[in-house]
C-alpha cells in the first residue's frame, strides 16, 4: 500500500514568521525564579509552537522530542547548545557547544538529542516549533560520552 504524502511544513520559516509577530508574544514573557517558564503560542492541525524564558543559568535536562521535528528561534539573549549523534546504541554526546545569539535559527530532525542552556548574565527567550505537535519528550541520563534514557514524559499524563 503506498504511503501518503505528507504535506512538507517548513519549520524554521513558521518560527521566523512567528518570531515577527512581536505583538503575538511579547506579552506572554515571564520569568520564573525556580524553572524556565513556557507558554503554548500556536496549536495547528500541522504542527504546535511554544514560547519559552531562560533566566541566567536556567537549562534543560538531556531530551528528545519523542519523535518531533522541530526548530527554534533566540528571541532574545544568548543559548548554548549541546547536542548528541544519535545512530545505532545509546546516542553519543558531540563534544563542543553552539553559542546561539538573538536571531539565531536552529531547526533539527525528529531523532535530535540535545540539551540547551541560558550560560549569559541576561535573560533569554526562544520561539519553538514542533511537528508534528508533542506527545512525549525522554530525559536522558549521562553516563561517560552516552545518554541512556531516564524518564519519559507523555503529554496529558506526566507533563
Amino acid at each position: 500500500m503506498p504511503r501518503k504524502n505528507r504535506a512538507h511544513i517548513d519549520l524554521p520559516a513558521i518560527a521566523a514568521r512567528l518570531a515577527d509577530q512581536r505583538s503575538l508574544w511579547q506579552p506572554l514573557v515571564e520569568y520564573d525564579p525556580i524553572s524556565r517558564y513556557y507558554v503554548r503560542l500556536a496549536a495547528e492541525p500541522g504542527f504546535e509552537a511554544w514560547l519559552l524564558t531562560w533566566l541566567p543559568g536556567q537549562a534543560t535536562d538531556w531530551h528528545d522530542h519523542g519523535g518531533s521535528a522541530g526548530a527554534f528561534i533566540r528571541l532574545r539573549g544568548v543559548l548554548t547548545e549541546r547536542h548528541a549523534e544519535v545512530g545505532y546504541g545509546p546516542p553519543r554526546i558531540i563534544p563542543g557547544v553552539r553559542e546561539l545569539d538573538a536571531g539565531a535559527l536552529r531547526s533539527f530532525g525528529s531523532r535530535h538529542v540535545h540539551e540547551v542552556t541560558n550560560r549569559g548574565v541576561e535573560p533569554a527567550v526562544s520561539l519553538h516549533v514542533y511537528a508534528p505537535s508533542l506527545s512525549e519528550m525522554r530525559q536522558y541520563e549521562v553516563r561517560g560520552d552516552l545518554l541512556h534514557v531516564a524518564t519519559s514524559r507523555l503529554i496529558g499524563v506526566n507533563w
